[in-house]
């Protein structure tokens, strides 16, 4: 339904909550749905390699190791309906598309590669935190205790 064929009052309504600020902690929010494309494994791979600037589909799906073409086709569909991404398509034998992030995209992207460098950048860290985290779980696991051992009866 396009905005002129819908109800005046819902026109208003969704004007309204347009100028709104969003509530991520609100179950009904639609802003749960951008953080989900956003701050999905994929999304965030798609947005920070498109700041290197436009690719074309396989180009993206080469550069993303491991995202599935149909996983690849559905993120960069929720990112362009969340106004994060342009899709351009050339009337050209073979078909031609191209993916690009619109200026709302660049600045989102912005903000998520400032994550992935600091996960890069500290990873050696994190791992050794799972080095010394990880003892402790298979020592637990190893000596037979579970909800059996602590409590002194199966379950």
């Amino acid at each position: 339904m396009t905005a002129t064929k819908q109800p005046k009052h819902l026109r208003k309504t969704m004007a309204k909550q347009a100028e709104q600020r969003g509530d991520l902690y609100a179950p009904a929010c639609p802003s749960r749905g951008v953080l989900e494309h956003v701050t999905s494994r994929w999304g965030v791979l798609v947005l920070v390699a498109l700041l290197e600037g436009t690719h074309r589909f396989s180009e993206l799906r080469r550069k993303v190791g491991g995202v599935s073409e149909k996983m690849l086709a559905q993120t960069l569909h929720a990112l362009e309906e969340d106004g994060f991404v342009v899709r351009e398509v050339f009337p050209v034998i073979p078909p031609r598309v191209d993916y690009s992030l619109t200026p709302l995209g660049e600045e989102i992207a912005g903000h998520i590669e400032v994550l992935t460098d600091w996960i890069e950048d500290n990873l050696p860290r994190i791992v050794a935190a799972r080095a010394q985290h990880s003892p402790r779980k298979s020592a637990s696991s190893s000596t037979g205790e579970g909800k059996a051992g602590r409590s002194g009866r199966s379950v």
